[in-house]
């Protein structure tokens, strides 16, 4: 094995073993900094030398499809990598920084270790989320912050649907996050001229049930999913926003008319990771969600404050019926 592949492997080994979810290098004249997120802390790993770091830096483009002569402008790749097992696709990004690159990688594992039931801290969420993917027509909107939940969650419902029910399923994103069986995943790549418009065109043309999109980036697309959901098809998406209200916002800054979200928005799930506790032991991950649909989404897409309505609830009681629970730390409950 060469040196890079040895280092390269030790690294992966500790981060599969901790389930961190994202690999950071931090590079400095005489050394690199290497930090594991694990249940979304940022946690100093090890030391590298800088001629170890740019060994590996130069390993991990070649092996993921990236120009090694390229230094001066951002570029992104994946690996799949087989540990052990299980199998792990990993998204790797570099940015240039003081004339040396900084390396991320994402870790994706590609055979689920929990079950759809264990992926939410409380179970109605669950079933809100299944009864809403039933739906002939209109779009379901996830949105967090990156690394929250939402391609995973998406993934487990589309395979739970699926496996009760044969709908014609078409994904298109960009990277493909996990393979899956029965559904058609179309690689976006802008440079062959497969951009999410395009591509949601074809999709189309294949008398699709079921679309999902990777995520709804700019008004183009964000129009095109909303027009798709008005001609008899279900769409899933994510969005980058802070809360389930703030979605709606954010998809009228987007240009969308107030009837379009009327028409199509079936519900937004907003999505936030929880590190939870079990025998007083942070073990892993789980999420809690604000769910916004029916009346209360209708009020919020016309800008009436809604308030009083009991039945939704925000990040903020999840966190407080958490924490009475037991199911996180008062560390958690106060910092989250």
């Amino acid at each position: 094995m060469n040196p890079a592949a040895a280092i390269s492997n030790e690294l992966l080994t500790a981060a599969f073993e901790v389930q961190a979810s994202d690999i950071h290098f931090y590079p400095f004249q005489n050394h690199t900094n290497v930090y594991f997120r694990i249940h979304g802390k940022r946690i100093f790993y090890k030391y590298l030398e800088s001629a170890q770091y740019q060994l590996l830096l130069t390993y991990y483009k070649f092996t993921s499809g990236m120009d090694i002569g390229e230094i001066r402008k951002p570029q992104n790749g994946t690996i799949t990598h087989q540990a052990s097992k299980q199998t792990y696709s990993l998204r790797l990004s570099t940015l240039p920084v003081n004339l040396l690159e900084s390396l991320a990688i994402r870790i994706l594992p590609q055979e689920e270790n929990l079950s759809l039931d264990q992926l939410f801290l409380f179970p109605n969420q669950l079933t809100k989320l299944k009864e809403w993917i039933m739906a002939q027509a209109g779009i379901v909107l996830f949105t967090g912050p990156t690394g929250s939940g939402k391609t995973t969650t998406m993934y487990s419902l589309l395979q739970t649907t699926l496996n009760e029910n044969s709908y014609q399923t078409i994904t298109l994103e960009d990277p493909i996050e996990k393979e899956m069986d029965n559904i058609l995943q179309v690689q976006i790549n802008e440079k062959a001229g497969i951009t999410y418009q395009t591509g949601l065109k074809a999709a189309l043309r294949h008398d699709p049930d079921i679309i999902m999109i990777g995520e709804i980036r700019d008004e183009a697309t964000a129009q095109f999913a909303f027009d798709a959901s008005l001609t008899g098809h279900l769409v899933l998406s994510t969005l980058h926003a802070k809360n389930a209200t703030g979605t709606v916002h954010r998809l009228l800054e987007m240009g969308l008319k107030q009837t379009d979200l009327q028409q199509s928005l079936i519900a937004v799930a907003a999505l936030k990771l929880l590190p939870i506790q079990i025998h007083a032991t942070t073990k892993r991950r789980a999420a809690i969600l604000e769910l916004l649909e029916g009346e209360r989404l209708e009020n919020t897409i016309v800008g009436v404050d809604d308030d009083a309505t009991s039945t939704f609830h925000t990040f903020d009681h999840l966190r407080k019926k958490a924490y009475a629970y037991g199911y996180i730390s008062e560390e958690i409950y106060k910092n989250s």
